[in-house]
């Protein structure tokens, strides 16, 4: 690559790069534990799913792994590395993260009226537009081309700030996605499954395209040496493909089918309604 963000020392050893994230992981798994644990107190007896906790605290593992050395260090002069963070970034911890159920945790922890403030921003006009599968398709893969096939990536690369923007933008559009496609919390006019499942196929196959594209050095714009772009464009696919199969299988294992049932006619009632009438 052309250039990558310096590193800044503090004096106490470790550099901003580092430090950041790791604070910034850190308070995110504490909050997460202590609302919780708040919860378990509040009602004993619907309490809060050791599960959701886990996935939530995987979540943090992943993220914490693409942000720390040796990943991220490695993601500095290798765009080898640069695709692993970006898949663990945006993909596998936004699908832990999501799966904790973040939202609905909060809203057992607030009280009715600040509960029913949130709710009613979840469910406001513009939260529609940003829960749409199609805004999440958007911000999630259609960047993508945004940012490999202009000089979009080399001038973020060489520049700290820049850098940080992808990482966030990365990480919050993956959770976006995960959130419309499979997440437990409450969702805006969510569509139904089949719905979800054709988004998350058309998500499949822009992956595919992009990485394959990459791999034979169509119209990219990646100043890297031609092997490191062709392992990273592997890394996206399979990686890719690994991840969008967890995320159908989290969809599917919460799909909850309606069923109807008919109700059978009341035999009373029609026996009665037989039988003539006596003055």
């Amino acid at each position: 690559m052309t250039g990558h963000p310096a590193h800044h020392q503090e004096p106490g050893g470790l550099p901003l790069e580092v430090l950041v994230p790791a604070v910034f992981v850190v308070l995110l798994a504490s909050a997460y534990l202590l609302l919780a644990t708040r919860a378990r107190r509040r009602n004993r007896q619907a309490g809060w799913s050791c599960w959701r906790t886990g996935w939530f605290l995987a979540g943090c593992g992943l993220l914490a792994a693409a942000l720390l050395p040796p990943v991220a260090q490695w993601a500095h002069g290798d765009f080898r590395g640069h695709m692993l963070q970006h898949l663990l970034m945006g993909m596998y911890a936004p699908l832990g993260l999501v799966l904790g159920a973040p939202v609905t945790l909060v809203l057992r922890n607030l009280p009715s009226h600040q509960g029913r403030r949130l709710t009613g921003l979840v469910q406001s006009r513009p939260a529609h537009a940003l829960a749409h599968p199609v805004t999440a398709l958007v911000l999630s893969v259609g960047t993508l081309a945004l940012l490999y096939f202009t000089p979009l990536y080399n001038a973020m690369s060489a520049d700290t700030g820049l850098h940080g923007l992808l990482h966030a933008h990365f990480l919050l559009a993956g959770c976006l996605f995960a959130y419309v496609i499979a997440g437990p919390d409450p969702a805006p006019a969510r569509p139904g499954v089949p719905v979800r499942l054709v988004v998350l196929g058309v998500a499949i196959a822009a992956h595919a395209v992009v990485s394959q594209l990459m791999y034979g050095g169509f119209g990219i714009n990646i100043h890297a040496p031609v092997d490191q772009v062709q392992r990273g464009a592997e890394i996206m696919y399979y990686g890719g493909d690994i991840a969008e199969l967890l995320l159908a299988l989290a969809l599917v294992a919460t799909w909850r089918p309606q069923r109807t049932t008919r109700r059978a006619p009341d035999r009373r009632r029609s026996i009665d309604a037989a039988r003539p009438v006596v003055p």
